[in-house]
């Protein structure tokens, strides 16, 4: 997979980074301020739906880009460890997003059902932005060697 030249996983990578920490910021926003949540709900589901996309786009490129090279030593501890955190994102970010889009399914539900979504919804989004800078930073590790190591 590959645009211009460029393996695809290099470019949607970006977008993961992006999305996946702005969706869980909004995500544990929406459940701890509730006067925010009416604004909130809509781009919540719209950033969970999007970093739900790119995140898993990086990890199906990234096993392509992994399976077509050949690392040894370091790099192959570091590939490891990338693929290892990218597999918990990815559940991760399923869970979380699943979760986001059944608290804006039930906006305007009241009582322990509401209140167990926000929970759930806010704790996986904050495992969902450690794992995508946990992911992330194993990644640029193993690019940073790559190049100059």
């Amino acid at each position: 997979m590959e645009i211009n030249g460029l393996p695809l996983h290099a470019l949607v990578v970006h977008a993961a980074v992006v999305f996946g920490p702005l969706a869980a910021l909004t995500g544990v926003l929406y459940a701890v301020v509730p006067r925010w949540q009416a604004v909130l709900r809509w781009p919540l589901v719209a950033l969970a739906a999007v970093a739900l996309v790119t995140i898993w786009v990086a990890a199906l490129s990234g096993e392509e880009v992994a399976e077509a090279n050949t690392y040894g030593g370091p790099l192959a501890e570091l590939l490891d460890q990338h693929e290892e955190r990218a597999d918990w994102l990815r559940i991760a970010t399923t869970a979380f997003a699943v979760s986001a889009f059944a608290t804006a399914w039930w906006h305007t539900r009241r009582g322990v059902v509401r209140v167990v979504l926000l929970v759930l919804t806010a704790l996986l989004a904050v495992d969902t932005l450690v794992l995508v800078v946990l992911t992330g930073d194993a990644g640029a590790q193993l690019a940073w060697y790559g190049v100059n190591g």
